[in-house]
């Protein structure tokens, strides 16, 4: 046998074991986001990239974030989540009550974590803010606390006041609940 024969055929047996040795690739990890109007620059959604950068979570290197965003159309929310779950990404985040409301709809099974939501308890997202319970989670802006004193500082400013309009969404779960508070302590 001629010295490059052996050479190949020792080298190709050496190389074979290799192979099969191989790690699979890492799976990267992939992340729905949920909004409406915003878009991924917002304020918001970079805060969020700035927070996962933080951690070692990097867009494009170990991260795939999959944004999706409903704009001024509630009726696309379900869809969008529906969306999202058939990408099978691994957790969902929210921004509204819609988006959460939506994504809690589209699935019981993958990770929801919502922001920028008032009354998740009362809106049924969650069983408690202490144990959330299922797979809803998140930041609530309790802004239920805060009506009662926005209506006190309203009477500070202006005690002979009589009335007040109220701006509010009614697509809005939170917002509707919201009025619903403010009426009662009013």
């Amino acid at each position: 046998m001629d010295r490059r024969a052996f050479l190949a055929s020792t080298v190709g047996a050496l190389a074979a074991p290799l192979a099969v040795e191989a790690q699979p690739p890492r799976r990267v990890p992939r992340i729905g986001a949920l909004g409406g109007p915003q878009s991924p620059d917002s304020p918001a959604w970079a805060g969020f990239r700035q927070g996962l950068r933080e951690l070692g979570w990097e867009e494009g290197r170990n991260l795939v974030l999959e944004f999706r965003f409903a704009g001024a159309w509630d009726e696309r929310y379900g869809e969008l989540a529906g969306e999202l779950v058939r990408l099978k990404v691994d957790v969902l985040v929210t921004h509204n009550s819609q988006a959460a409301r939506a994504a809690k709809d589209a699935t019981s099974t993958i990770p929801i974590v919502m922001y920028a939501v008032a009354y998740p308890v009362e809106a049924g997202f969650v069983a408690s803010l202490a144990r959330p319970g299922g797979n809803v989670t998140g930041v609530s802006n309790q802004l239920g606390d805060l009506m009662g004193k926005y209506l006190d500082l309203l009477r500070e400013i202006a005690p002979g006041m009589r009335r007040v309009a109220l701006l509010w969404d009614p697509n809005n779960l939170s917002s509707a609940l919201g009025l619903k508070e403010v009426e009662v302590l009013a």
